[in-house]
């Protein structure tokens, strides 16, 4: 951050965002001399770029003098959003019609989770997410698989921030331990979420290695249903769905 525009940039568009993302990372509040150090910029120059943007709502003033994200940019991450699910929509129904059980694509933003696309089981019995439902990212698949794209000391930040409440009997709640289960992710390629969201729900998710997004492709369903041997075929579908996804998105053009 804080260095000059790239050729035919603008170099007040870049520090804009350079101290969207900047607050973002810090967890989505941050004060102006922390934000200034995060930029690599003088604090006048900061707080001139974030006076502009409280003013048109993209950023708002809290009680504690500290600034936060504001709800302007809340219509943009959900176009953003749609747009993904949409172009995932094909490999998910892929998925459904191989393994026979719902099959889900979510991102992180910030300290949780969002689905961005679901295509249910054809099950009476099925497990069902709403898209734009947000979640903890310890306690479900697609959630640590794509904390498993993240350094460790960034996790160990993320959790600290958002807790690790406990939805379930089985839910990781020690940074310690998810930190060892994610290397076990890093490892195998994948996670899995045994209950830990939903009591008798298990879900198989991969991360989805794409430059701009810590995304997750899963399965998930009844624990009844999600075997052992179906897990076992599910993994390298997830994994080729994975490559899918992030070929398609690596591929977009970038303006």
């Amino acid at each position: 951050m804080g260095e000059a525009a790239p050729a035919g940039g603008v170099q007040s568009v870049g520090r804009v965002l350079d101290v969207f993302e900047a607050v973002a990372a810090a967890g989505g509040e941050s004060s102006i001399s922390e934000i200034a150090v995060a930029c690599g910029l003088p604090v006048p120059t900061i707080h001139r770029l974030v006076r502009t943007v409280v003013d048109r709502g993209y950023m708002r003033q809290l009680p504690n003098r500290r600034y936060a994200l504001g709800s302007r940019l809340v219509p943009l991450g959900e176009a953003a959003g749609a747009m993904l699910g949409a172009s995932g929509r094909p490999v998910l129904e892929a998925l459904v019609a191989e393994l026979g059980e719902s099959a889900n694509l979510a991102v992180l933003e910030r300290d949780r989770v969002t689905y961005i696309q679901q295509v249910p089981s054809h099950h009476t019995m099925r497990m069902f997410t709403e898209v734009g439902r947000r979640v903890f990212a310890h306690s479900t698949g697609v959630g640590k698989a794509t904390l498993s794209l993240l350094p460790d000391e960034q996790v160990r930040a993320l959790v600290e921030r958002a807790g690790m409440p406990a939805q379930t009997s089985r839910t990781i709640t020690d940074p310690d331990e998810l930190i060892l289960a994610l290397h076990g992710i890093r490892r195998d390629g994948f996670a899995i979420d045994e209950g830990e969201q939903e009591a008798g729900v298990r879900c198989v998710a991969v991360p989805v290695r794409a430059a701009d997004f810590r995304m997750a492709v899963s399965v998930s369903g009844p624990d009844a249903r999600m075997t052992p041997e179906l897990v076992a075929r599910a993994v390298p579908l997830l994994t080729e769905a994975s490559r899918e996804l992030a070929l398609e998105l690596a591929e977009r053009p970038s303006a």
